[in-house]
């Protein structure tokens, strides 16, 4: 009962949270202390997600393709650098700080460089996603190699061992939480990268169709668009704690024996 008791406090506290400050926006909003043009009510924002609901989903399914693809084609590369470097300290040594300043320069500084480069097609949009989703989980990995047992590594050495199954039975696993956690993070940025990467240029994606909804002043279709990137943000995080779960079976709780007289 306490645990049950808990769950839903935790689930209520951030949905009063919400409801608090979607009250707080309608307030401002009913009271004319920002014209309604900047802010748009709830309700303003509800409808126009609903009147243009086919024309967003087929922008978002554009954004959503990118994302998609960029975040697999980082995940990728990652997994190979972060296992090169976790094999090669002197690797580590030399590409790990430039990781750490690339995530320094501001995504919307190198956006215009990658479709001056690549044009206005989806590559540039791909390329920025690669380069927004790459690090978490590079270093989560790396992270994770190195917190594997050491004593586990060294019975598997006393064994003879290879490398590789030492990797496969400590290291990988060990490495997984990290993983998944980088992958969390990552999953979040990489709809927030397609759609920066369109605003700069394209034919379709909710940045094309933020951009177009903002020079005709549609704040209302404007917010509509945040909601939606918020909704495919947070669908792809719960997706990833799905792929978590059923990578990670032995994480689950086990379910608490039955106190004799209680039924």
């Amino acid at each position: 009962m306490k645990k049950r008791s808990e769950s839903i406090r935790d689930k209520l506290l951030p949905a009063g949270a919400f409801c608090l400050i979607l009250l707080i926006w309608w307030g401002i909003s009913a009271a004319g202390w920002i014209p309604e043009y900047m802010l748009p009510s709830p309700p303003d924002v509800v409808g126009a997600f609903i009147r243009d609901f086919p024309n967003l989903m087929r922008h978002a399914w554009v954004s959503v393709e990118e994302a998609l693809t960029g975040l697999v084609i980082g995940t990728l590369l990652a997994f190979a650098l972060a296992c090169a470097m976790d094999r090669f300290l002197n690797l580590e040594r030399a590409v790990l700080p430039l990781l750490v300043v690339t995530q320094t320069i501001p995504t919307i500084a190198i956006a215009p460089l990658l479709v001056l480069w690549m044009g206005f097609g989806v590559a540039p949009k791909i390329a920025l996603v690669v380069i927004t989703t790459f690090f978490p989980i590079a270093v989560g990995l790396l992270d994770g190699f190195k917190s594997a047992d050491p004593d586990a590594v060294a019975l598997l050495r006393s064994m003879n061992a290879t490398r590789l199954q030492i990797f496969r039975h400590v290291k990988f696993p060990a490495a997984l939480p990290y993983f998944f956690s980088g992958l969390k993070i990552s999953a979040s940025y990489a709809v927030v990268g397609a759609v920066i990467s369109e605003w700069l240029g394209g034919f379709e994606g909710l940045g094309v169709y933020m951009t177009r909804v903002r020079k005709a002043y549609a704040f209302d279709r404007m917010f509509a668009v945040i909601i939606l990137v918020v909704i495919v943000s947070l669908l792809l995080m719960r997706l990833v704690n799905l792929l978590r779960a059923l990578s990670m079976p032995w994480l689950r709780k086990a379910p608490e024996p039955k106190r004799k007289g209680v039924t």
